[in-house]
């Protein structure tokens, strides 16, 4: 069995996104690591290049600013797929890590499944982090399981803005069709999320430059005309839950270096009626209602 790994980042130190902890946290069970680095003016290649390790493969790719609705964040999710040699294909986004606890239990499912071509996927559960390393969202907001390992078929690509993926009739034409759910085996495992976990003066130009992947920059421009120089607010959510457990290792550097504070006060929220309503039901039942899911679960 061969496993790549793949990842896609552009300005990365300059966003201060954790890639390199990425990268770090799945080689351990990747035989080869797909790295699509875009045009990038901050030293992220070059970071990338410091790792030193025979298993990464450097992609340089150009970004089009005028691939609009996400697109070209699938695009350069699709790249990397181009470019994986393996029998699975394990993706990790710049803002994602895995917990090396996980890893055997990643590597049991996928020689497990290997010559089972009704498994084309696994499904991971996600810690979706928000305001500091100490809370995570747990609400319908955020995706609270996806894909992150699928079966190296050329008719997988990357779904919409690469949340998750799908299978395609005719790849090459991907966006005038919806494509197929993958069936997946859901995971034991965990894939930890620092997308809202940066200094907040950081996040909002993060924020910024994230936006242009699906406005033009003119609208972006106009959006954040009063707000691009203020610190993100991160008491503009709905819920928070504190979170007791462990963070990966390759994060425990980074996490020490945290120059910012955020407290949590669940008083302050933006929750609608419907929001409210549909917390009250999940603390009832301990079930979440009429959640957005991109796969089809599979038992074994």
């Amino acid at each position: 069995m061969k496993v790549s790994g793949f990842t896609y980042v552009r300005n990365g130190l300059q966003y201060d996104y954790p890639f390199l902890e990425a990268i770090r946290s799945i080689l351990p069970v990747c035989d080869e690591m797909v790295v699509v680095v875009g045009d990038s003016t901050d030293g992220t290649r070059e970071a990338v290049e410091a790792l030193n390790d025979p298993r990464i493969k450097i992609v340089d790719t150009i970004w089009d600013n005028k691939d609009l609705k996400g697109r070209r964040y699938a695009v350069q999710s699709n790249t990397g797929l181009d470019h994986v040699t393996g029998d699975w294909a394990f993706h990790i986004q710049a803002d994602e890590v895995a917990h090396e606890e996980d890893l055997p239990v990643i590597r049991e499912a996928m020689e497990k499944y290997l010559d089972d071509p009704s498994v084309e996927g696994f499904l991971f559960r996600f810690i979706n982090f928000f305001g500091d390393y100490r809370h995570w969202g747990p609400s319908r907001r955020f995706h609270q399981h996806e894909i992150r390992i699928v079966r190296n078929d050329p008719r997988v690509r990357a779904y919409r803005d690469s949340q998750g993926f799908r299978i395609f009739n005719n790849p090459a034409d991907q966006w005038n069709e919806k494509g197929r759910k993958l069936n997946v085996i859901p995971l034991a495992a965990r894939i930890f999320h620092y997308s809202y976990a940066r200094n907040p003066f950081v996040q909002r130009k993060r924020q910024i430059e994230f936006e242009k992947g699906y406005l033009e920059e003119k609208a972006v421009e106009e959006k954040f005309a009063s707000t691009k120089d203020l610190a993100y607010d991160y008491r503009n959510i709905d819920y928070l839950k504190p979170f007791n457990g462990s963070h990966p290792a390759v994060m425990q550097a980074r996490i020490s270096r945290q120059d910012w504070s955020f407290e949590y006060d669940p008083s302050i929220n933006n929750m609608s009626l419907k929001e409210k309503l549909m917390k009250w039901l999940e603390m009832l039942t301990g079930k979440q209602f009429f959640i957005y899911k991109n796969y089809k679960k599979i038992r074994r």
